[in-house]
């Protein structure tokens, strides 16, 4: 560990950039003409300039976040991985346009499909590029834990937001409740309990995407918000470490979904 109690990881980073100003203007173009004509025929270049350099980001960026917890999925293949589709879902918006004008990728939980869990985010979108992490819109049930294990461990959540490295890397946001309830109101982390999302961001120039480090920046940043994202993984249960143990209430969720 470093001075800041980040890890610091032995495998090199990749010198060249896994992403090119070409990302970028593919999907001003595509903002410009989104229909399917105008992408059938571009769509070569989608998957040289946006899909491709993605996946290998991904790839490379599996072994740099598993090394926080290898409870969370960087899955690389093109179809059903971490890649998020660029076409849109228009079964309930038939005439809305059909793609999708930003490239994203998912990092979550493994226990996502059984439970609320958290998870990572990546977003490419010209002028709009950002990481974040954790719990957005989650259901009250989980939100009321999440509370519950910062009045329970005031300690451990300050130290999972306070932090010189999380707060020099990471901005908490999201919305907030109108009030608390009387005997919450003078808590020491009053305003953290009032919040609806419980997650962390990071924004990006265009440019610093399309650089040599952006992959070594990224993984910086999830290793500052490790601690904040540890705690909301514990307080909803779930494994983070490789010696972790699914609690038994998971197991039976997961056999009872595989005998139904």
């Amino acid at each position: 560990m470093d001075s800041e109690g980040l890890w610091k990881y032995t495998q090199p980073m990749p010198r060249e950039s896994h992403f090119s100003p070409e990302l970028f203007a593919f999907l001003r173009q595509l903002k410009r003409h989104n229909n399917r004509d105008w992408f059938q025929i571009h769509k070569t270049r989608y998957e040289q300039s946006v899909r491709d350099p993605f996946l290998n980001f991904i790839r490379d960026f599996q072994p740099q976040l598993q090394k926080i917890s290898p409870h969370f999925i960087v899955d690389p293949r093109p179809s059903g991985g971490s890649l998020l589709r660029i076409y849109k879902d228009l079964r309930f918006r038939p005439d809305a346009p059909p793609y999708k004008t930003m490239a994203a990728a998912r990092f979550p939980h493994s226990a996502f499909k059984r439970t609320v869990a958290p998870g990572f985010y990546l977003h490419l979108e010209p002028g709009k590029c950002f990481l974040g992490g954790g719990l957005w819109h989650p259901d009250p049930q989980t939100r009321s834990r999440i509370r519950d294990a910062i009045v329970g461990n005031p300690s451990q959540w300050k130290k999972a937001t306070s932090s010189k490295a999380f707060k020099t890397n990471c901005t908490l946001g999201g919305d907030l409740l109108k009030r608390l309830p009387p005997a919450l109101e003078d808590h020491p982390f009053a305003h953290d309990l009032k919040r609806k999302d419980f997650i962390m961001y990071t924004s990006f120039p265009d440019t610093q995407v399309c650089a040599p480090d952006f992959l070594s920046r990224v993984s910086t940043i999830c290793r500052a918000s490790g601690p904040f994202m540890e705690f909301l993984t514990r307080a909803l249960d779930l494994p983070w470490a490789s010696g972790d143990k699914v609690p038994l209430r998971e197991v039976a969720s997961v056999e009872s979904l595989q005998l139904g």
